[in-house]
């Protein structure tokens, strides 16, 4: 990210590197054993509470630091709740909540998805496609006061509440990448704590999907440097592939989306830290993020394989748990379809005369 790595993302990098080498955990991919020396690493040192303050007692990192971490971390295909648990650890704080210990999951990630708080003080509707949702052991829960499973969009504001994952119901689902990614049921659920902070019901989508722009930067930058290292190695015709036009071109390609999608990362990461998270500017800036690392995402993947051959699809290759990972970061929080129709939208509305002005706004 701009400025050199930080303190925060070069803890994380060293973290992932001691405890889920990429390399090695493709070799065994039954074996769990390693994720929670992973996690346990992940909260001696802070990382997982990242965007928590410290008075709240967090590590009080910036949203630019706790960015650079998520960067390292997908250089490392992270199979791990980070990205979420940060994510809901920081709009707990921001509600004004106590940040329990322990991988958090936030919901719900779709727009299509709304849960809303009765009179009660119960939450009802269910949330969809919830990353590692079984795995956490609290849930942050953005809900609307009186609302229920008709209650779609995102206008108005919402109460977080924070609910333990078990006394949600459970319909499990995973990812391409075999990651957990599951429904959450909120059948009258009683939450541990509600806020009294009113939050915008978009807030956790826009700080997800910017996270997934984050991971799928960081993974690019691996399979650049893991395609450059195998063309310089891999020998056809008495020379390394490296020496081939088409295989420059391929890798020159391939640098060019890891270039925009480093920058795309940079850019929302600035934008969310600068601006207000329900403004405009925010919302063009990580649109546009997950959009251009989606597209980014789906190329490099391909070249990369182009670039390795069949050797590159077997399981057992570290490039195979990379570009699974890519796959299932560019549908989590929203899809590039998703994404570009919101962008659209916003411009729509705003008619030819305001579009300019919005973009250098941005």
């Amino acid at each position: 990210m701009e400025d050199g790595p930080s303190l925060v993302a070069e803890t994380c990098e060293r973290v992932f590197r001691d405890a889920a080498e990429p390399q090695g955990l493709a070799l065994d991919p039954e074996g769990g054993e390693w994720r929670e020396a992973l996690w346990s690493a992940l909260e001696e040192t802070g990382l997982s509470t990242a965007w928590v303050p410290e008075e709240a007692g967090g590590a009080g990192a910036s949203v630019r630091e706790g960015f650079e971490a998520l960067h390292a971390a997908g250089r490392f295909a992270a199979a791990a709740p980070l990205a979420d648990t940060l994510v809901a650890g920081m709009v707990l704080a921001r509600a004004g909540l106590e940040v329990p210990a322990g991988k958090l999951a936030v919901a719900p990630v779709r727009a299509a998805d709304a849960v809303g708080l009765g009179a009660d003080g119960t939450l009802r509707g269910r949330a969809d496609k919830v990353p590692f949702a079984r795995e956490a052991e609290h849930v942050a829960v953005l809900a609307r006061a009186g609302g229920g499973d008709g209650d779609h969009g995102d206008g108005g504001d919402c109460r977080v509440a924070l609910v333990e994952r078990a006394r949600c119901g459970l319909v499990e689902g995973t990812t391409v990448a075999g990651d957990p990614l599951d429904r959450l049921d909120f059948d009258r659920a009683v939450p541990v704590a509600v806020g009294d902070r009113p939050v915008s019901p978009v807030e956790a989508r826009l700080f997800g999907a910017a996270s997934r722009a984050a991971l799928i930067a960081g993974a690019l930058q691996a399979i650049l440097d893991l395609s450059v290292e195998y063309s310089r190695e891999r020998v056809a015709f008495e020379r390394p592939i490296a020496k081939f036009q088409a295989v420059q071109q391929e890798l020159a390609r391939l640098a060019g989306e890891v270039a925009a999608a480093n920058a795309a990362a940079n850019s929302v990461a600035w934008a969310l830290e600068h601006h207000e998270s329900g403004s405009d500017s925010v919302l063009v800036e990580v649109a546009s993020a997950k959009v251009r690392a989606g597209e980014a995402a789906h190329a490099g993947a391909l070249i990369a394989h182009q670039v390795h051959g069949a050797i590159g699809y077997s399981r057992e290759h570290v490039l195979h748990r990379y570009t699974h990972r890519l796959w299932a970061w560019r549908d989590e929080f929203g899809d590039e379809s998703e994404w570009a129709l919101r962008l659209g939208r916003h411009f729509a509305r705003l008619g030819a005369d305001g579009m300019w002005p919005a973009l250098t706004a941005v």
